[in-house]
């Protein structure tokens, strides 16, 4: 059985592209799917952002060939995990939700890190390089607890 898994972010060309090249480098291919998705439709059909581009290559993940998307409430069928990134991005997704079980597929992605605590992963768009190695460094510790507790959960 397939394992779908969603990142979630605002514009998905940072922090979501970030999080599902993680978690999918960290997977076996034949029982999981990773993608992403934004809240917002402004960058649909664009590449990642060249800043999470480099972060990720320099650290041996490739993630140029990513699309950009937007968060639809199909994804609510397609997926089984629901990771989003920020309180913002945490109200919109759920403004979608149509049932309990919906909802219940949606969390924090530093959840993992922080229980109860709703920290955000900072949005680096507007910041300086660093903010983007500062978050590739939050979303690989957290999609390397994720990791572990799917292929745990699949034995």
């Amino acid at each position: 059985m397939m394992v779908k898994i969603l990142m979630v972010c605002l514009g998905n060309i940072c922090r979501s592209p970030l999080a599902e090249g993680l978690l999918a480098h960290k997977l076996p291919k034949d029982t999981f799917y990773v993608d992403s998705a934004g809240t917002g439709a402004w960058h649909i059909g664009h590449s990642p952002d060249p800043r999470s581009v480099e972060v990720a290559k320099r650290n041996g993940v490739d993630i140029s060939l990513q699309r950009g998307r937007q968060f639809s409430v199909r994804d609510y069928d397609e997926f089984d995990h629901i990771y989003v990134m920020d309180a913002s991005n945490l109200e919109n997704v759920l403004s979608l939700a149509r049932t309990e079980n919906d909802r219940n597929k949606v969390q924090m992605i530093l959840d993992v890190l922080f229980p109860g605590e709703k920290v955000d992963v900072p949005d680096p768009y507007f910041g300086m390089q660093n903010g983007f190695n500062s978050v590739y460094a939050m979303l690989d510790e957290a999609t390397t607890i994720i990791a572990d507790d799917l292929k745990n959960a699949q034995q």
